[in-house]
């Protein structure tokens, strides 16, 4: 403070000034932009880790609905075979002039029923692959949390590092957020 010529420093004017004659220190700045750095790539990290749970819930909605619409050619199928049975008993019961409709019907049924199985089966393999896609999907999600909750971690090490001012720590938070980065990438190649 000064005041009629007389001044008088306070610990925190000579640190700035000593700071600003010397450059600061070198310790800090560095881990304060690493800081910077890991959570705007955590946070890059976090969006895909969304990202991937979201698409992983979609395919398994979209798997659900096809293996609903593979029940529901299953159940036409049957009903389709039921009518081919009463109309095999048909052929086996009734008098030889009505036979032949009968076994038209029996013929009918038969093609009917190839064409409901492959549409079903159509369906089926669809729901599957559905499935697989969104075990990968959740997959890759796991991978994405991983790499985020890694560079968390680093992010904590730093601030431990800054107000310990213990080197090791630094060396700490960049082995953890190079776990993390490693992590990230293999969410990003998928594995």
């Amino acid at each position: 403070m000064s005041g009629h010529g007389f001044h008088v420093h306070g610990p925190h004017d000579h640190e700035l000034e000593h700071a600003a004659q010397h450059g600061g220190d070198g310790f800090a700045g560095r881990v304060a932009v690493m800081t910077a750095l890991l959570a705007t790539i955590g946070a890059l990290f976090s969006y895909m880790g969304g990202a991937t749970q979201a698409n992983a819930g979609l395919f398994k909605n979209d798997a659900a609905i096809k293996k609903t619409e593979a029940s529901n050619q299953w159940n036409y199928y049957q009903s389709k075979s039921t009518k081919q049975n009463l109309a095999e008993l048909a052929v086996a019961l009734a008098p030889e002039d009505r036979r032949s409709g009968y076994k038209d019907e029996v013929e009918r049924y038969k093609k009917e029923k190839a064409e409901i199985k492959t549409a079903a089966e159509k369906i089926e393999a669809a729901a599957k692959a559905d499935d697989a896609k969104s075990d990968a999907q959740i997959h890759e999600h796991h991978r994405w949390a991983q790499a985020t909750t890694a560079l968390q971690i680093s992010i904590a090490l730093a601030a431990i590092a800054l107000l310990t001012k213990r080197k090791w720590l630094e060396y700490g938070m960049l082995g953890v957020a190079g776990l993390g980065l490693v992590l990230g990438g293999l969410a990003f190649a998928h594995i």
